[in-house]
């Protein structure tokens, strides 16, 4: 552990010390930079792979349902990104698609990755193109060895692609072992926080801003997306930038499993979500280097402009509503953002447009049913009532009407000053001692003002 960032750095090629100031400051835009790929070569690299293009799909009946409950009878047209075209199902083949291209370009023999999400469906189905061998480390099981459906689906699509699995326990250990590794193997760290990852997902945000113009001749007002470790939202809403959509509004969504500690072995089969939700979220969002790369190239608070929460519930009920009304039978992790924008449409206008920024597979263990019979086989009470009465861990309340999903806002406000805090205390520095220099990154850090990082400093 002692010598991780020396691990890291053979294991990624990258010499974070490079962008480093030796405080709270480094260069994020240089570190991006250290991809090495324009936007046009990652287009180039996923083309090549059968990654991206995907079809932008209106849900004309998801809309008029949101129509027909709101107070005002208007409701905004709801869009999805439907990456679940993807290869391996979800938008993260392409952050995998440009990490394990780079792999095999730098001569690894195999890559590695610590997720126990589609990203490693993604690093295998990308490692079996590029002829490279795979190892998948998961944090699956209690410790009565209990493993959750959705985790043990993705363990399934992972070894179906070739890989090796090693599964784990919760608990601190998945990091060591992960470094072990990579040190034991040599084989490359397929991070999902590494500049490649991250630039990986541009291309998606790109290819909202230019579909939606193309069929309109105009940009959407909001794009929506779910909010995990930041990735997702970092990535689109640069890729959205680069294509000049720098005015469209950046949302992220989680699941509210408020209540549940992320890393406690008697919480982890009471959370009906392994990704997507505010123990990842929150966390990530107020302290993003706390991944398993020095400097993580998630940055979410640099770009969100609103935070909106949904619970477990409405999230499995649009995703019925979602198949039945639209055709469409996806994951219910990815339809977290389709729920936030149901809720969301009713408080805009008939002309204006949410893009709603991924999909995701669905199938055995990640079908709504099989998390919900997983709940209730965990002592989780699942009923139907209102939403609002649901507790993490307790019970699982679907609306009984459609105009129980409501809109629920968490205060950006108090992670920027968490994030601040967190800075302060993970480099020991005073707030009195901050530079100039620090001040203005943590308002970029923060999508704030100098004078908001002042007040937020002077506040702790």
């Amino acid at each position: 552990m002692g010598r991780k960032n020396e691990i890291m750095k053979k294991s990624v090629g990258i010499d974070y010390g490079s962008f480093e100031s030796g405080g709270i400051v480094f260069d994020y835009e240089k570190m991006m930079a250290e991809a090495g790929y324009s936007l046009d070569e990652i287009i180039a690299i996923q083309n090549e792979v059968t990654v991206g293009s995907t079809p932008l799909i209106e849900l004309k009946n998801i809309t008029n349902l949101a129509r027909q409950v709101s107070s005002t009878g208007q409701a905004a047209r709801i869009f999805v990104k439907d990456e679940a075209c993807n290869p391996s199902g979800s938008f993260k083949a392409r952050r995998a698609a440009t990490a394990v291209y780079h792999a095999k370009k730098l001569g690894y023999k195999g890559v590695i990755a610590a997720t126990s999400g589609n990203y490693g469906a993604a690093v295998a189905s990308q490692a079996a193109k590029h002829g490279l061998k795979c190892i998948v480390v998961q944090e699956c099981y209690d410790s009565n060895k209990i493993g959750q459906p959705e985790i043990l689906e993705k363990q399934r699509a992972c070894e179906a692609m070739g890989a090796e699995v090693i599964q784990l326990s919760v608990g601190p250990e998945l990091f060591y072992l992960f470094l072990k590794l990579l040190e034991e193997t040599g084989y490359f760290n397929a991070s999902l926080y590494t500049p490649f990852g991250i630039a990986g997902v541009e291309t998606l945000g790109m290819e909202i801003a230019t579909q939606f113009k193309e069929k309109f001749n105009r940009l959407p007002d909001v794009v929506l997306s779910t909010h995990a470790g930041g990735g997702n939202i970092t990535g689109t809403a640069r890729g959205l930038i680069k294509a000049g959509a720098k005015d469209v509004k950046v949302y992220g969504a989680s699941v509210d499993l408020s209540g549940l500690h992320m890393a406690s072995d008697t919480a982890f089969n009471k959370k009906s979500f392994t990704t997507g939700h505010t123990g990842f979220g929150i966390p990530f969002a107020s302290f993003p280097d706390r991944s398993d790369v020095p400097r993580n190239a998630a940055r979410p608070l640099r770009y969100m402009d609103r935070y909106l929460l949904v619970k477990q519930g409405e999230v499995f009920y649009i995703t019925e509503a979602l198949a039945v009304l639209e055709g469409l039978e996806r994951g219910p992790a990815g339809n977290t953002s389709i729920t936030a924008a149901f809720a969301l449409a009713q408080t805009m206008k008939n002309d204006e447009t949410i893009i709603v920024q991924e999909t995701e597979y669905t199938g055995a263990g990640k079908h709504q049913m099989a998390q919900l019979s997983f709940a209730k086989a965990n002592g989780i009470k699942v009923e139907f009532g209102n939403p609002e009465e649901e507790i993490a861990g307790k019970n699982i309340i679907l609306p009984k009407d459609p105009s129980m999903i409501k809109l629920r806002d968490f205060d950006l406000n108090k992670i920027r000053k968490s994030y601040i805090k967190n800075c302060l205390n993970n480099y020991g520095i005073k707030g009195s001692d901050l530079t100039n220099e620090d001040i203005k990154f943590l308002a970029e850090e923060t999508k704030t003002d100098e004078g908001l990082v002042r007040e937020a400093i002077n506040s702790l």
